[in-house]
């Protein structure tokens, strides 16, 4: 091979090394850092933990709030700290319960006040403290927390006297049993049940009561009624505890099914009651649903997101006719076992 051209060959070689060196390595910008891969939630993420604080722990609606936050906080990769007073009056053990966790500097917090300006200081200290707070079917006022996830309790009652006065023929004499003084829950189904009334003209409220979220006042305040008005047609009981106690005062007067009881939620002592005649009408929420968006929305919160204000988790009034329809065996029993 000719000198002159060996060495063009040569430099066409050493061009094709150096060249193919340089597409090999491809070299990133100074300015741009390579990317590390996205850290799986399960093995490396902060685990958050959430208290959830109800007003109470002994009733089946809060098991089932439970039930929900559990669920949702299985998914959020989320420790739920599950703990509430035995008394839906235990206003000051509330507020211990939760300045507690406070101090343990829980990841956010979700919980339904005992008393809806008594626990109001406690929900300011907490976000004081950088804590978010997501308040459950019994809210503070004012409402300082970041969302409310509940039932429209002025609706859910508004049904339970539309409900109440189709029942006894739109003529007559009812009575109302709230449960606490002081809880937005129970201030709200009252007001909406006495506003509804309103319109029904031939409708008389005689009585309005409180349980005190127990069963036994519960059943003295419907048998006072039965008794200073023999001829009242129907009683309205916006709890649990409080429809347990007059359905006992119904059969013990032997007026069961006589004098119609509209209730708010669906225990199982509320279902078989409804399903034996003493209960005609429940009204239901969604307390699982209570639970799950209630650790949604705190865990939204704690990641720096926008969530709304309020969350209605609905209301269905169930009877002994649509009982069995599938869309209400879901309300009430969102873990499939049939009631």
């Amino acid at each position: 091979m000719p000198r002159k051209r060996e060495g063009y060959v040569r430099a066409l070689l050493a061009a094709a090394v150096v060249f193919g060196l340089w597409g090999c390595s491809k070299p990133q910008p100074a300015e741009t850092p390579p990317v590390s891969p996205q850290p799986k939630a399960s093995t490396t993420a902060k685990r958050l933990r959430i208290a959830v604080v109800p007003k109470g722990t002994v009733h089946d609606f809060w098991l089932t709030v439970k039930a929900g936050a559990d669920a949702a906080g299985e998914g959020a990769n989320a420790e739920i700290l599950w703990k509430g007073p035995s008394e839906e009056t235990d206003v000051a053990g509330q507020i211990a319960m939760i300045e507690d966790f406070i101090n343990q500097k829980v990841d956010a917090i979700v919980m339904a006040a005992c008393d809806a300006k008594g626990l109001k200081p406690t929900v300011q200290k907490a976000m004081d403290a950088k804590i978010p707070v997501v308040t459950i079917d019994s809210g503070v006022e004012p409402d300082i927390s970041l969302c409310f996830v509940a039932t429209d309790n002025i609706a859910g009652a508004r049904e339970a006297a539309r409900t109440l006065c189709k029942l006894i023929g739109e003529k007559g004499k009812v009575g109302l049993i709230p449960f606490v003084p002081g809880a937005a829950t129970s201030q709200m189904r009252e007001a909406g049940f006495k506003d509804e009334l309103k319109n029904h003209p031939n409708v008389k409220l005689v009585k309005t009561l409180y349980s005190q979220s127990d069963v036994s006042k519960g059943m003295t305040a419907a048998e006072d009624m039965l008794t200073s008005d023999p001829d009242i047609a129907g009683i309205f009981a916006a709890n649990e505890s409080g429809a347990m106690g007059a359905a006992q005062a119904l059969k013990q007067k032997g007026v069961a099914g006589k004098v119609k009881l509209v209730a708010f939620d669906a225990s199982q002592a509320e279902i078989d009651a409804l399903k034996d005649g003493t209960i005609q009408a429940l009204i239901v929420q969604d307390p699982y649903k209570m639970g799950s968006e209630g650790v949604r929305m705190a865990v939204r919160a704690i990641n720096g997101e926008t969530i709304p204000k309020r969350v209605d988790t609905g209301v269905t009034a169930v009877t002994k006719d649509n009982l069995n329809n599938p869309d209400i065996q879901q309300i009430l029993n969102p873990l499939g076992n049939k009631k």
